[in-house]
């Protein structure tokens, strides 16, 4: 039953209050894990070693270079805040008006890539860069006043649930899908260079690792692959044969 109802779209009041729900749990999971501050920490400093050994730690350069163009750190603070929300919400609702047939895999990529961050959340705690210690600014914070380590915000999200990223993830999905079923060429150029883009505003912004993202787009990979092995395939539709009419014999 269950793989039935995720192989079809359904009415926009059904999808949203079924995603709501989910985005709810997972929201309540995510911060309800134990605040572990000492092991996050360490396993920032893991992440910051593989990245030293890959030679890709050039996240606090590119922070300092966007520091030093006036109005930057406020507009990739405030992309921050809206794109992985609303950005996600618009997009979702484009597909399920105007691709309902791709809609069940994009939203059962979101599901199953979302299950997957949640365990990732609670057995790999994680500071951000912003929270590491490392000489990384919180430009959200400095830049649009929104504190994402106050009291208010921390009683709703854990901060230390930042591996693998979902903002770069529900981007690559987002991208991807509209990159390969929109018809106007501007938004699928749009949608190849969003994942891009999201990656830029999550580094620049010290909230998130490379790794991060890189974590977050195989659990999307995870996702979809899965996705593809869940839902069923919809029928081909079958055309009536016609049948000829004394008037058409005629």
């Amino acid at each position: 039953m269950v793989r039935s109802w995720l192989s079809q779209s359904h009415s926009g009041t059904r999808e949203i209050a079924g995603l709501a729900v989910l985005y709810g749990l997972y929201e309540v999971i995510r911060g309800a894990g134990t605040e572990n501050v000492q092991a996050a920490m360490r396993h920032t400093d893991d992440i910051v070693a593989l990245e030293q050994s890959l030679g890709v730690y050039f996240e606090r350069g590119i922070q300092q270079a966007f520091e030093g163009i006036p109005y930057a750190p406020a507009l990739l603070g405030l992309l921050y805040v809206t794109l992985h929300f609303a950005g996600t919400a618009i997009a979702l609702t484009w597909i399920h008006r105007k691709h309902p047939d791709r809609f069940p895999i994009v939203r059962t990529t979101f599901v199953i890539a979302t299950a997957l961050a949640l365990v990732g959340y609670v057995f790999f705690p994680a500071a951000p860069p912003r929270l590491a210690e490392l000489g990384f600014s919180d430009t959200v914070t400095h830049s649009t006043g929104l504190d994402l380590s106050s009291d208010l915000l921390g009683a709703l999200y854990n901060p230390f649930a930042a591996v693998p990223s979902l903002h770069f993830g529900y981007a690559l999905i987002i991208g991807v899908a509209l990159a390969t079923i929109a018809e106007r060429r501007w938004v699928r150029v749009l949608g190849g260079l969003y994942p891009a883009a999201m990656l830029l505003i999550i580094v620049a912004t010290g909230n998130h690792f490379f790794v991060d993202a890189a974590l977050g787009g195989l659990a999307v990979l995870v996702g979809w692959l899965a996705a593809r092995m869940l839902l069923r395939t919809p029928a081909p539709r079958r055309h009536a044969p016609r049948v000829a009419t004394s008037a058409g014999r005629a």
